[in-house]
């Protein structure tokens, strides 16, 4: 990623007004945050955080994913590794990749998340049963936010 690419990111962030965005791909990830100070022209220039590079995990999680965090129910959530859309199936016509009652594994796909044009498919990286689809097809996704609920088994 060259830096023309990264400030046109800087620019979407600022024109929607989104404080967070990561990117991450095969050898490498951008990390960009940004306040919030005020609508002057000054403060906006102090928003600026420069983006951070970090080599992706080599461990047992390759994708570089968030682990997976146990909630008082005993269920965990499936989190969104990045910023974008979510979608429940490869394309409009074709089914969702996981319903409630479904049954995924660490390598299941569970969904897709767009950004900046690419498709990403997004692994359960859990085992268990799903109990819950919290977002609904097609709507935008924070990084880190809660997408699916599974019951471990």
């Amino acid at each position: 990623m060259d830096l023309k690419d990264i400030k046109a990111i800087i620019d979407l962030m600022k024109k929607n007004s989104i404080t967070e965005f990561e990117l991450e791909r095969q050898d490498s990830k951008i990390k960009l945050k940004r306040g919030l100070n005020g609508g002057s022209a000054a403060s906006q220039a102090d928003d600026y955080i420069p983006p951070t590079y970090m080599p992706l995990p080599t461990s047992a999680n390759p994708a570089g994913g968030q682990v997976p965090v146990a909630v008082a129910t005993g269920e965990i959530d499936v989190k969104s590794p990045m910023i974008g859309t979510f979608y429940r199936a490869p394309s409009p016509e074709a089914t969702n990749y996981i319903e409630v009652g479904s049954t995924v594994n660490a390598e299941t796909v569970v969904c897709i998340i767009e950004a900046m044009k690419v498709m990403n498919e997004i692994k359960s990286e859990v085992s268990g049963v799903v109990t819950q689809v919290l977002v609904e097809n097609g709507k935008p996704v924070e990084f880190g936010q809660p997408l699916f609920k599974v019951r471990p088994q």
